[in-house]
């Protein structure tokens, strides 16, 4: 039987990727409005069991904000302050990475450092600095194309951006990083 941290894990997720369709519902039929009370309901749980840890904060910040941009769409007509979600997301992130660029090891040597179990080669630490770079200027991008759909007024295009092709580009950049790093391992070897 999985954990209720297990659950909430997976909920929390489900949560992030559904907001773009539940928004778009919620916003163009009245009556799915409830979904909404149901987001909220998947962000307090994740909240409610978050582990302890470096990432506590960032994630307490985005679990709030989702609870309660999820509850005003349900209580306010029209709420479409809910559109507004994906660009507090990406700007967390664009601080989250590019803040680790001006104190302490980069997020991403972090990352590496924790799946490795120890210190990595001077090598390693300068590839890990540029995907954390990479990843900046990824959130940086997103975050503004957010934007831009929030802006232009058009749910259509929001909805398109914010639950298809966002997906899409943040998938095709960890699968290209994934295969460059293999290349690099491979000539550090």
């Amino acid at each position: 039987m999985p954990s209720l941290r297990a659950v909430s894990r997976i909920s929390g997720a489900a949560a992030l990727v559904s907001w773009p369709f539940c928004v778009w519902l919620a916003l163009t039929h009245p009556e799915w409005r409830a979904l909404m009370l149901a987001l909220a309901l998947l962000f307090a749980l994740r909240l409610a069991v978050m582990p302890a840890g470096a990432l506590r904060l960032p994630g307490i910040i985005l679990l709030l904000a989702g609870a309660l941009l999820a509850l005003a769409g349900y209580w306010l007509p029209q709420a479409r302050l809910m559109l507004w979600y994906p660009v507090l997301v990406n700007l967390v992130m664009l601080l989250l990475f590019g803040g680790s660029l001006f104190a302490g090891p980069p997020l991403v040597e972090r990352i590496a450092r924790w799946q490795e179990g120890g210190e990595l080669p001077l090598a390693a630490r300068r590839y890990t600095r540029k995907v954390t770079r990479v990843w900046s200027l990824f959130f940086l991008f997103n975050g503004a194309l957010a934007l831009a759909t929030v802006l232009s007024g058009s749910l259509r295009a929001w909805t398109l951006w914010n639950g298809v092709l966002s997906y899409l580009a943040m998938g095709t950049l960890f699968a290209v990083e994934w295969c460059v790093r293999q290349r690099v391992k491979r000539h550090a070897r």
